[in-house]
């Protein structure tokens, strides 16, 4: 196998490569007999943009006895051959002359070995270039060996079984699914077999429709039955015959009987216990009337009522006499009740003070160890805060603190508050020192030139 991948004596190739600035931007092999071109146009090998060069000039010209290098005069470079280094100038008199092209001038032409190597400078730009060995060719791709496979290779035996067995198979199931065994049909026997078998089904249950035995009676049925309940009975009206003729009806007649006499006693109860006399009776007897009844007329005209300091009447402080009226009720003194409530005149209301507040005073702070651009204006802005602060101590602690806070914060690299001290003067308590300070180190700045700074800000609390 190492045998098989060595590389094969071919000639070299060219290798050509741009260097920008020490730096290596393109780099190709040049394929065996073609040229290698630089110019602004941009079908050329090397794309480079100079106004001494043609659309594309041939750097490297490929001829029957090889590579030569074309060189203008503005050109300049080293070629190191079998013979030693030699510079483009020493070896540009001994050259050849061709013409280039019209504005360009004439090129020096000199043959190259394919042990040859240098540089040639056009510019800003340097072209380096030399012969190397081609790379093996790595041949066509193909399958490996166990992949591949031929006719020859298949096992006929297996493949036969397969394929006997794959028929077994499906013959199996499309007999299952086909008509070929299935037996011959008569279709006027089949036909004959189907109509006894409907002769002999059994008749089907005649239809019951339900009965009313007792029907409901209507009001003049119920009229009626209550007038022959209520006649009187004798020989001359039916005895035995008119009971006998009636016996389909005679439970229908009992139980109208039965509801007749409730609605009567209802009636007669109802009359009753309504008082017969007023208007607001006969108002609700008619047949718009919606007043109250005249029961509840007496009631609320009538004399009795609920009395005080009877067994059977309701007890409020022993007061005795007649029946007790909305507002007429003495209640006396309950134990713990307050005083009775006297009413306000003009000038009786006292005044109403308004809770204690101050002022707060907050100059410009004292900077140093560096520079916060906005430290001015953020603690102007902390000035509400500290009032609430001073305002809580005023009504919680002193109405008459005052004094002054002064607060020292050193301030970190992004504006943050790494650490604050609040030292109080006068009679300014310490928790609204602390709430003061904690305000402070709460706030954010802008970060400080210089890295850091520290700031000293007097606080002035001031009593309204």
């Amino acid at each position: 196998m190492m045998r098989s991948v060595t590389p094969q004596s071919t000639s070299k190739v060219l290798r050509v490569g741009l260097v920008h600035k020490g730096k290596v931007i393109d780099e190709r092999l040049v394929d065996p007999g073609e040229h290698v071109t630089i110019g602004p146009n941009e079908r050329a090998t090397f794309v480079l943009q100079s106004s001494a060069l043609p659309p594309s000039f041939r750097l490297f010209e490929r001829t029957r006895e090889g590579y030569s290098l074309q060189v203008l005069p503005h050109m300049g470079g080293r070629i190191a051959q079998k013979d030693g280094v030699s510079d483009l100038a020493t070896l540009r008199s001994d050259a050849r002359v061709a013409k280039v092209g019209s504005g360009v001038g004439a090129a020096h032409v000199i043959p190259l070995a394919e042990d040859a190597r240098g540089k040639v400078t056009v510019g800003e730009l340097t072209v380096l270039f030399q012969f190397v060995a081609p790379a093996p060719s790595l041949g066509k791709p193909q399958l490996p060996a166990s992949v591949k496979s031929s006719f020859g290779d298949v096992d006929v035996r297996t493949s036969v079984i397969a394929a006997f067995s794959f028929l077994l198979h499906f013959g199996a199931v499309g007999s299952i699914y086909s008509d070929w065994m299935d037996p011959v049909v008569d279709d006027e026997a089949e036909t004959t077999q189907i109509l006894e078998s409907v002769k002999q089904l059994p008749a089907p249950p005649p239809i019951e429709h339900p009965k009313d035995d007792v029907s409901t009676p209507t009001p003049a049925t119920s009229t009626t039955a209550v007038a022959r309940a209520q006649a009187p009975s004798g020989p001359s009206q039916g005895g035995r015959g008119s009971a006998s003729g009636n016996g389909g009806s005679a439970g229908a007649d009992a139980r109208a009987h039965q509801l007749s006499s409730q609605l009567a006693s209802l009636e007669l109860q109802v009359l009753t216990a309504i008082n017969s006399g007023g208007p607001a009776t006969s108002s609700v007897l008619g047949t718009g009337g919606d007043l109250p009844l005249g029961m509840l007329e007496k009631a609320a005209a009538s004399a009795n009522g609920a009395r005080d300091g009877g067994l059977a009447g309701l007890d409020f402080g022993g007061r005795s006499g007649g029946p007790l009226r909305p507002g007429t009720i003495n209640r006396s003194p309950i134990p713990g009740d307050p005083g009775p409530m006297v009413p306000m005149g003009p000038g009786s209301a006292a005044p109403v003070r308004p809770p204690p507040g101050g002022s707060v005073a907050v100059p410009g702070p004292t900077q140093t160890g560096g520079n916060v651009p906005n430290a001015a204006a953020v603690v102007a802005a902390m000035a509400p805060g500290f009032r609430r602060c001073y305002n809580a101590g005023l009504n919680r602690e002193d109405p008459t603190m005052k004094g002054t806070v002064r607060i020292t914060a050193r301030i970190g690299p992004n504006g943050e508050v790494l650490s604050a001290s609040a030292s109080a003067g006068g009679n300014v308590s310490a928790t609204v020192a602390g709430c003061i300070r904690n305000r402070f180190a709460s706030a954010q700045f802008a970060a400080p030139e210089g890295g850091g700074a520290t700031l000293s800000v007097p606080v002035t609390v001031i009593p309204q």
